[in-house]
């Protein structure tokens, strides 16, 4: 069981040089680009699109039509929703190509983009944080912080189970406790 291979639709492309760990998903339509390296126990939903030089932790998911370009890294158990993208230059021209300008995004462990958000090139996505669906993330995001609208705005705290925290930064659900610190929140 532990070393049983990554399963890869028929219809998915996964280019020789792409490194796919152990009871990871590709789904119909993929393609996982060469240099891709995907951790174990992932999840690739259908039309997901991965370039070369991405970075995807073990046990994230990443649900249908997503787009990880050059430059995105995903830390462990990041959950990315539908139609996601992230880009990768900001200001991109089809007659100036500018692949040397490609910026670095990560996602740190157990933060949530919901779907349809689009994240701008170069910012950094803290653990535990949830971009709401359909924002747009210009700016870093605190660990555990929740993000909402155009741009995204910071509109309270998550908990690492995904609830929203009361203003004592604790969880009503699983009970855990929070507190603040410079990079957003800490669990205690």
């Amino acid at each position: 069981m532990l070393d049983e291979p990554a399963f890869v639709h028929p219809s998915a492309v996964v280019d020789p040089g792409a490194q796919l760990g152990a009871r990871t998903k590709v789904w119909h339509f993929v393609h996982v680009c060469a240099g891709a390296q995907i951790g174990g126990d992932c999840v690739l939903g259908q039309n997901v699109f991965v370039a070369g030089s991405v970075v995807v932790g073990r046990g994230s998911r990443l649900q249908n039509n997503v787009s990880l370009y050059d430059g995105v890294i995903l830390g462990e158990e990041v959950f990315v929703g539908p139609s996601a993208v992230f880009t990768n230059v900001m200001r991109p021209r089809a007659a100036f190509p500018r692949r040397d300008r490609y910026q670095t995004t990560r996602v740190e462990r157990g933060a949530t983009i919901g779907a349809n958000a689009t994240i701008r090139p170069g910012v950094t996505i803290g653990e535990g944080a949830f971009v709401a669906a359909g924002a747009v993330v210009t700016a870093d995001v605190p660990a555990f912080t929740l993000v909402q609208g155009v741009p995204a705005r910071p509109r309270g705290y998550v908990c690492r189970c995904g609830e929203r925290l009361t203003s004592e930064l604790v969880c009503t659900h699983c009970a855990r406790r929070y507190l603040r610190t410079s990079s957003g929140l800490a669990e205690v």
